[in-house]
């Protein structure tokens, strides 16, 4: 840590924006502690599994929190995605792996593949969000992670304008 430089530019929590303090990194304490997670992992219900039903092959399907706009969920993706935050996809990516583990339904799991960016996109945001993700979730679990399986050849639009129906 720049001791000095955090004296003049306190490090702030990216869902918030309130100061860090010290062992807090990224995400402060009050807003991990309300981030809305969702446990599908834990859930015997499976409601991810029911949702993607007859739309796409799997076997089983988990997300660590809920989606709300404006939300602190929405300010960490859009840093994450827009803003060069590689730790926090790191952060995130490690917190889902050790859910995943913990639930203990996801033991099979070979092998982790981020979904791919356009190379148009990367070079826009200078990384593909997902991989730091991804990459973390399979430290976690102890197995390897592979961003170059899948190739992105199409660039299509973006979906952030588009209703989950379209997406």
């Amino acid at each position: 840590m720049n001791y000095l430089v955090d004296l003049f530019f306190p490090p702030s929590c990216l869902a918030c924006s309130n100061t860090l303090h010290d062992n807090e990194v990224v995400i402060c304490v009050e807003c991990r502690h309300h981030l809305p997670l969702t446990n599908y992992h834990f859930n015997e219900d499976r409601p991810l599994n029911r949702l993607f039903f007859g739309r796409v092959q799997f076997v089983d399907a988990t997300a660590l929190f809920f989606f709300h706009k404006n939300s602190r969920v929405q300010k960490l993706l859009h840093h994450l995605k827009y803003n060069n935050q590689q730790s926090l996809g790191t952060i995130l990516g490690t917190w889902l792996g050790l859910e995943m583990k913990a639930s203990m339904r996801f033991e099979n799991i070979d092998l982790i593949v981020p979904v791919p960016s356009h190379k148009k996109r990367i070079k826009k945001r200078g990384y593909n969000q997902v991989v730091p993700f991804a990459k973390a979730i399979a430290n976690v679990l102890n197995i390897p992670s592979d961003d170059s399986i899948l190739i992105k050849i199409k660039n299509t639009k973006t979906q952030v304008f588009q209703t989950k129906e379209q997406r």
